[in-house]
């Protein structure tokens, strides 16, 4: 059996180490165009910053090590320029040589990525403009920012890739610009999430401009003017285009395999094309949310890795192994915050007419007698009735990474915040706390889906009427720094002494800094014959956050 596989990165690296160990007799070939294979995309920006200082340390394995170990035949610097489906064949052409030459295959696997988005803009191809997808652009990047001295740097893009770039080129002593078509940070998570690290970012002197859109770039005798839709423009040593990007199915449509609804290489579960001999894996696929039930793309490298693994089962095997989807998993550092999500984000359930309820909590990431706790807050969105978990997203310090690994593993299985509640952890002081964040966040969910709290949000302040009565439960010195609208003040513990001074007959909306006092008081209430009670979900604190926030915009 011949295997040809075009792309080495992640999923094709990945699909060929694995049908190795599958098939020791196997004729196995992998073309990859750029110089090097199986290297550490997701590091490249830390090489930059300088964080990582050895260059090789990117590469997993190079051609002449992957071709030692695996008895591969590896082909860098050599692209796939068309697939002859009926005959079984591919069209390559060396880059060094410039000779085009045939390869027969009797199965064939793609693997060809995602290319960055470059829009037509004025001047977007000028010196000093960049985007950044693998080691080539790497190269690029790191030299001309020590060769040319640069001193200020416009990211265009907050999502993951452009958030690491302003954190390193920052890093290098950069006064640094990042300007973002949306009106928030990180897109894929929901705005009070993205708030509060857009806080932290502005807080390094990072200067963010959101709900702006880049018009074109002109060069200057000092570097690179960007001009901005908002008549802004912006002085630039080195820009950074993190815009995105999209599937490279280019050769895929050329060969006449199905393109899917979300632009994607059509595969099935067992990770086959619309040929029975082609298999695709990677960026370039798409395949069913297992949350949404609608086709969607990923560009992570999770996903790619473990797509070529079944992939390579598959083709051995037969079709033993199915591709369950991807629920998107991803984390970030950003300066000194960590910001994490897997799952659907509120605002995308919402799109796509999925019911849900959200819960949002601040916890410590350890036990807060022991020295160093931080607070993370947590938010997670969930089914009414049976309490699906269906997102869950964390931003904070310390200990973000093992919260939200446990919230995608039960998002990835349709687990219930009922499990949650019961989530049993390592517990000692300097880790965690008896009852871990991820159970208080379980444990507000469980209240919500019970029907012992009701809970309004951040932005719906608009539904309280003159008629209402919103009541501050925090201590008088907390409220006298700052309340919303004209709550009164009624500290938590006080208010079984001070029932005679709420109305039994009102709707009555509750706050606190953090969401924990307002429920008490919120129960206190319930129980003492008030029918209509509401509590600020994630309290004072999230409500100042992402109303400071939505005014900077």
């Amino acid at each position: 059996m011949k295997y040809v596989i075009i792309g080495a990165v992640a999923g094709g690296a990945s699909a060929a180490a694995r049908l190795r160990r599958n098939d020791e007799l196997a004729e196995i070939v992998i073309f990859e165009k750029g110089e090097y294979i199986s290297y550490a995309n997701c590091g490249l920006p830390y090489y930059i910053g300088n964080v990582i200082t050895n260059r090789n340390a990117l590469f997993v394995q190079t051609a002449a090590s992957f071709n030692k170990r695996f008895n591969i035949d590896v082909r860098t610097q050599t692209e796939v320029i068309s697939i002859n489906r009926t005959a079984k064949t591919i069209s390559a052409r060396n880059q060094t040589t410039g000779e085009v030459y045939e390869e027969t295959y009797d199965k064939l696997v793609l693997s060809p990525g995602a290319e960055p988005i470059r829009p037509p803009l004025p001047g977007i191809g000028g010196k000093g403009i960049f985007t950044l997808r693998n080691v080539a652009d790497t190269d690029y990047i790191k030299a001309y920012v020590q060769q040319e001295q640069v001193k200020k740097a416009v990211v265009i893009g907050a999502g993951f890739i452009g958030l690491e770039m302003a954190e390193n080129l920052h890093s290098l002593g950069m006064d640094v610009t990042i300007v973002e078509m949306a009106g928030q940070v990180l897109t894929p998570v929901d705005f009070p999430i993205a708030a509060i690290l857009q806080q932290h970012i502005r807080s390094k002197g990072v200067k963010l401009q959101l709900n702006t859109a880049v018009s074109g770039f002109e060069q200057t005798e000092n570097g690179q003017k960007v001009m901005l839709n908002n008549g802004q423009e912006l002085d630039a040593d080195v820009v950074i285009l993190s815009i995105g990007v999209k599937p490279d199915t280019k050769l895929a449509a050329e060969a006449g395999l199905k393109i899917g609804e979300a632009r994607g290489i059509y595969v099935n579960e067992y990770m086959q094309t619309s040929d029975p001999d082609i298999y695709a894996v990677g960026d370039a696929i798409e395949f069913t949310n297992p949350i949404t039930n609608k086709s969607m793309v990923t560009y992570l490298a999770g996903p790619a890795n473990k797509q070529g693994r079944i992939c390579a089962d598959n083709l051995v095997f037969g079709h033993h192994k199915k591709y369950n989807g991807s629920i998107n998993t991803a984390i970030v550092k950003v300066f000194d915050m960590t910001v994490a999500t897997a799952g659907t984000a509120s605002k995308h359930l919402q799109l796509s007419g999925i019911k849900h309820q959200v819960s949002t909590i601040t916890s410590g990431s350890h036990a807060g007698y022991y020295p160093g706790a931080k607070q993370m807050t947590i938010q997670i969105a969930f089914t009414p009735g049976d309490g699906r978990l269906l997102s869950a997203q964390i931003v904070g310090y310390d200990g973000v990474d093992k919260r939200l690994d446990i919230l995608s593993s039960v998002i990835k299985r349709n687990g219930t915040i009922d499990e949650l509640t019961e989530f049993e952890h390592a517990y000692a002081p300097p880790f965690s706390s008896a009852k871990d964040p991820v159970n208080m966040a379980a444990f507000a969910a469980e209240n919500i889906l019970l029907k012992r709290s009701v809970v309004f949000y951040w932005n719906k302040f608009d539904k309280i009427t003159p008629d209402d009565v919103l009541i501050d439960v925090r201590t008088k010195n907390e409220y006298n720094a700052g309340k919303i609208l004209d709550a009164i003040n009624i500290p938590v513990d006080e208010l079984r002494s001070r029932l005679d001074e709420i109305p039994k007959d009102k709707k009555i909306y509750i706050y606190c800094l953090g969401g924990l006092r307002g429920y008490l008081a919120q129960r206190i209430l319930m129980q003492n014959g008030y029918a209509d009670t509401i509590n600020l979900s994630g309290g004072y604190q999230l409500w100042n956050t992402c109303n400071t926030e939505m005014n900077l915009i």
